[in-house]
């Protein structure tokens, strides 16, 4: 390898934090409200980002409250403090309701207790509620330091010297509830709960044929509810911002009875604990018990999740998001001068931006105004963009419309998997057959991708074969990864005998160059000048085109947890370190983002070339750790990382130069990585981009003028992905330039911005590259196109 391509691997970053200082500046971060799973990934990110920059941090113990009484329960953070917090659930700082702080004299005392320790920025992790409190805090600020020193409290040169305050918040909530981000912190994790407890209740309900109405939280927004509905395909869904229509209850019972017909062994509704009818009243799981058991007489049994919900270990999403949003929150009060509005550390897509805090607040108070005033519309509109899609894609995929009020197309489309399985896959499966049923097209499943088209393993797949596919792995169509080009001709036969009009190709790498190669063959077969559109699903997330693939974010979560067990497990031994491998072939995707999640000491990847001097200064690195109360080290590395710095070559060389200091164990975790049932992203991602993926394609059939109609344009073959904040249809052939095929990875990737967040957290030199812009951005309703609001 050469100098310029090392060069061209190597990340750079514009804008860092070089200029920025935390010297001399003290932060007090605190939880309020409810708790959420992240929390403490978040304290852990504005602590040790706090310290990087050279400022002072202080735990504020019990929110508001500890502020308020002050003493012990406002302390100085140290580097150690938050180690091993990443995986615990809750808030290890506390969280407490706190009336004081509602009035001036509690707003006096806390404002007293900040500046005998000189803090002046601080960082709140809360709801609306514990963010609109914060704010208040702020304006009032000067005039409560004029009040304290008029009393002899404080002298005139602490009014000086603290003359103003800077806030900077982050929403931690299971609801996603809080209007401008796509997602809030804890939210991914409590859908994570209540998949684990549906996948549980299917096989007991399908065992003894009975229905299930499960309860969850949202006492104000419908997010759980909807999504969760979505992930396990539930049969009816009750949201407080969109009210079933009058006489829903004898719909429901017809969809149950009908399902129950169709020997359907369970029924799941899924019930937001808000959840109210159109008249503003309340629809309790018990009420739709009863009626189900009065109407139908089915056997029926009530789940109220509860506080299930918020607890347990956060997912690595989670981990991901407030690492990020905590690090960003640091940057925004270095930056902040004192004309700065509050903001809030928000994402958009897949990147952090800041929003000015009222108007998020106010957005969010206008959501549950238009409910209070039987607007539904309005408010379901007022969720955002990504609310309003989720709730059209559940509609369109659990209820069939009859045969004859579907308008047929004539036009068959078929469905094929393509590569290395992904979970994932067979949700996308799911949402493209009815979709494309409901746009009235005959859908075609094709087994063992390519090689089983060539052989014209093709049959007819209705609505009801895809039911209960969204929770399970694998690939139920199977897949392979035989590429098209030596069976082009046989392929282009089955086309013209199965009278195929479109083709969906779901898959990673293979599914790409399969695709090219169909571009490239339909000026010698007329069968293949069809609309195709891919969409990508590999846990290597390297598929040019898309920031992220179906089944990254299922291998992610088995990487982190796995990492969890093995730190746990090093928690009884004193001074070893870990060597995990991870897959992804030459993208260090998985690699980067597990060792951000699960809070690694380093990470190998094939991106960002390394030598026997990075590996020595890890080592030092490790060693010098080993003297702290940190005693264990875990370092990941990417399967492909590098052809002679193999796993056990690393493993080696650590256990050799940490003799007499630490030991080593190694751990190369396979193909577990691709197993598994889907998280709920994975299954969301899936179902939502593939229903897009049909959509194309219905529309480029209802261009054609008749059947005969050949497809040459180079839009009328694409790759379906997200970039930013956006879903593209980008041609396949305009991909090649952005494709380095020989190590099978896109030449450019959005997650190398994230990698400085990884060594910094781990107490490494390393440049953080700050938001593209200083300037707070405008707010928008949430959820732009995914994918972070799924």
């Amino acid at each position: 390898m050469d100098d310029d391509e090392v060069a061209n691997r190597k990340v750079s970053f514009r804008k860092c934090l070089e200029h920025l200082s935390g010297a001399g500046k003290a932060i007090g971060v605190l939880t309020s409200g409810g708790d959420a799973q992240g929390m403490n990934a978040a304290v852990r990110a504005v602590v040790r980002m706090g310290i990087y920059v050279g400022a002072k941090v202080y735990f504020i113990y019990e929110g508001y409250q500890g502020m308020v009484d002050g003493g012990r329960n406002i302390v100085e953070a140290s580097w150690e403090s938050v180690s091993s917090i990443l995986q615990v659930g809750g808030t290890i700082i506390g969280s407490a309701r706190c009336k004081a702080f509602r009035t001036r004299e509690g707003r006096l005392k806390a404002a007293q207790n900040l500046v005998q320790r000189g803090i002046t920025n601080l960082c709140v992790i809360g709801g609306d509620g514990s963010l609109t409190g914060a704010n208040i805090f702020r304006k009032e600020w000067s005039g409560l330091l004029e009040e304290l020193a008029q009393n002899g409290e404080i002298d005139k040169e602490q009014v000086q010297k603290h003359a103003y305050l800077n806030v900077v918040g982050m929403v931690g909530s299971i609801d996603n509830d809080f209007c401008g981000t796509d997602m809030t912190i804890g939210t991914d994790s409590a859908l994570h709960r209540i998949i684990e407890v549906v996948d549980a209740i299917m096989t007991t309900a399908q065992s003894h044929q009975r229905t299930f109405v499960l309860e969850v939280m949202g006492r104000h927004c419908g997010y759980l509810a909807l999504v969760s509905a979505l992930a396990c395909g539930a049969d009816w869904v009750f949201l407080p911002e969109s009210p079933p229509e009058e006489g829903w209850q004898e719909d429901m019972c017809v969809k149950l009875s009908e399902n129950r017909a169709r020997k359907k062994r369970l029924n799941i509704i899924i019930v937001a604990e808000g959840a109210i009818d159109t008249q503003n009243k309340p629809i309790t799981s018990e009420q739709i018990k009863e009626l189900v058991v009065k109407q139908l007489g089915y056997d029926t049994r009530v789940t109220i999740l509860g506080h299930v919900q918020r607890g347990g270990t956060p997912s690595a999403f989670d981990r991901i998001l407030a690492s990020r949003m905590g690090v960003e929150a640091v940057v925004a009060l270095l930056q902040a001068t004192p004309e700065t509005p509050a903001c809030v550390v928000s994402l958009s897509g897949n990147q952090a931006v800041r929003l000015p805090l009222v108007e998020c607040v106010q957005m969010t108070q206008d959501v549950q105004k238009a409910m209070d005033e039987r607007r539904f519309k309005d408010a379901v509109q007022l969720r955002g963009r990504s609310f309003e899609t989720n709730l059209n894609t559940y509609k369109r995929l659990a209820i069939k419309l009859p045969d004859d009020q579907i308008v047929k197309s004539n036009c068959n489309v078929a469905v094929i998997n393509v590569g290395a399985p992904a979970a994932g896959m067979n949700a996308a499966v799911r949402s493209a057959v009815r979709v494309g049923i409901a746009d009235g097209h005959k859908m075609l499943a094709i087994y063992d991708g390519f090689e089983g088209f060539a052989k014209g393993q093709i049959k007819e797949i209705g609505w009801g074969d895809v039911g209960g596919w969204t929770g399970q792995g694998g690939s139920i169509l199977g897949t392979k990864r035989t590429l098209p080009g030596k069976s082009l001709e046989d392929i282009a036969a089955q086309m013209r005998t199965h009278s195929i009009n479109a083709l969906l190709i779901i898959g990673g790498f293979e599914a790409y160059l399969g695709l090219l190669e169909l571009s490239a063959a339909r000026d010698r077969y007329e069968e293949l000048c069809v609309p195709m559109v891919m969409v990508p699903a590999t846990v290597s997330n390297n598929v040019p085109g898309s920031d992220f693939s179906i089944g990254a974010d299922t291998a992610l979560n088995t990487i982190t947890d796995t990492c969890d067990r093995i730190k746990q497990s090093a928690s009884g031994t004193k001074r070893r370190v870990f060597i995990i491998e991870t897959m992804g072939g030459y993208c260090g995707y998985l690699a980067n983002m597990g060792g951000l999640a699960a809070g690694a000491d380093a990470a190998y990847i094939f991106e960002e070339p390394f030598d026997i001097r990075d590996l020595q200064s890890n080592v030092e690195h490790l060693t010098e750790k080993m003297k702290t109360t940190i005693q264990r080290g875990l370092v990941l590395r990417n399967e492909s990382c590098s052809e002679n710095y193999t796993t056990d070559f690393i493993y080696q060389l650590y256990s050799e130069e940490g003799k007499g200091v630490f030991d080593c164990r190694k751990n190369v975790l396979g193909h577990m990585q691709q197993g598994g049932a889907p998280s709920p992203f994975d299954r969301n991602f899936g179902t939502k981009i593939s229903a897009r993926a049909m959509q194309w394609i219905s529309t480029k059939l209802k261009e054609a003028p008749g059947k005969g109609k050949r497809f040459t344009s180079e839009d009328s073959i694409c790759v379906l992905g997200i970039s930013k904040r956006n879903l593209l249809f980008q041609p396949v052939t305009q991909l090649r330039k952005d494709t380095d095929f020989e190590h099978r990875i896109p030449k450019e990737q959005w997650w190398l911005k994230l990698r400085p967040l990884m060594k910094i957290l781990a107490k490494y030199k390393a440049s953080y590259e700050v938001s593209e812009s200083n300037q707070l951005e405008p707010v928008h309703p949430r959820g732009h196109e995914e994918p972070a609001a799924i």
